[in-house]
């Protein structure tokens, strides 16, 4: 559209006044002004254009198109999922904020076409915010596999076989568990355990699934790592001096996506990254400032096609890319 002279640029401001402002209709804004109906829609479409009139939605499932538009372009992903943080963001936001991206992950699940008949899943504070979140008949029939280990070592309950289960009964679906922690202490042992008919049938049915849904953890004293046993707090430090920036499925990774350390990697039960980077579909949650690291790894190392985020965490990969 031409650009407006000075004259029409007052005329469209107080069109767009009574028409935003004062909740007018075309047709009595154009009599109020003297001008026909086709004019005030000619006005208006160039008040936005032109950026007199700036349209912000502010729910909080309110999604950021142009972000999203970014992400993809600069990533190469096949779909982006972004919504507002909290404003002025701290650490007593970051359930708000996780509440948000998990609504928003929960809704793209069910709004997914065509419905995926085997879902492979990860387990985390994340996942089981998505799966709380999603609503009775979101799909029907899927299988939900476990595609990681996550018997918990300690006294704390898990959350690995009741968050694939939960999606799964959501979905009039069934579940395929993976009865195996995510870390045994001795190679030996995890031979042992993936020879179990029972446990190579998961993993059989998780390289297989036609998509997957998972997240990522820091690596710091808060990782559900740390929580339910597998690591200390001095084996996270120590990964971290060698270069981990935080685990997907169980797996320490630097900033390149590559394991830190192959040993510990040797003994983690579950899907590899390779299993994830050959995926039509891999929809990685994340939220908040402390995953940003992980993130942008995951992100920039082919480990997700879908990513679903909040703003923050966005513009941070956008603005590091």
């Amino acid at each position: 559209m031409p650009v407006l002279d000075e004259d029409e640029e007052l005329t469209a401001v107080r069109v767009a006044e009574l028409y935003y402002d004062e909740g007018r209709t075309q047709d009595e804004v154009g009599a109020l002004l003297e001008l026909s109906r086709w004019k005030v829609g000619r006005l208006l479409a160039q008040a936005r254009e032109q950026g007199i009139v700036r349209i912000e939605i502010v729910h909080p499932r309110a999604r950021r198109l142009g972000v999203e538009r970014a992400l993809r372009e600069r990533f190469g992903l096949a779909d982006a999922v972004v919504v507002p943080a909290p404003d002025d963001p701290t650490d007593s936001d970051d359930a708000e904020t996780l509440a948000r991206v998990a609504q928003a992950a929960a809704d793209h699940l069910a709004a997914m076409r065509p419905v995926p008949r085997t879902l492979g899943v990860s387990w985390g504070r994340t996942l089981a915010e998505v799966a709380d979140r999603l609503q009775p008949g979101w799909a029907h029939g899927v299988t939900v596999v476990q595609i990681n280990g996550g018997v918990t070592l300690n006294r704390r309950p898990g959350t690995a076989a009741s968050t694939a289960a939960t999606i799964a009964q959501r979905a009039d679906g069934q579940v395929v568990l993976l009865p195996s922690p995510a870390i045994l202490e001795r190679i030996q042992t995890k031979r042992a355990i993936e020879a179990d008919r029972v446990v190579a049938d998961a993993l059989a049915r998780a390289r297989s699934a036609s998509a997957y849904l998972f997240t990522a953890g820091a690596a710091d004293d808060r990782s559900v790592l740390v929580e339910s046993g597998y690591v200390s707090t001095d084996d996270v430090a120590e990964l971290v001096r060698k270069g981990a920036v935080g685990d997907v499925l169980g797996r320490f990774v630097d900033a390149d996506g590559n394991i830190v350390d192959p040993a510990l990697d040797a003994r983690t039960v579950g899907l590899g990254l390779d299993g994830l980077r050959a995926a039509d579909t891999a929809i990685l949650v994340v939220a908040g400032r402390a995953k940003h690291d992980i993130a942008r790894t995951a992100v920039a190392s082919g480990l997700c096609t879908v990513l679903i985020t909040d703003d923050t965490t966005a513009r941070a990969l956008l603005e590091d890319s």
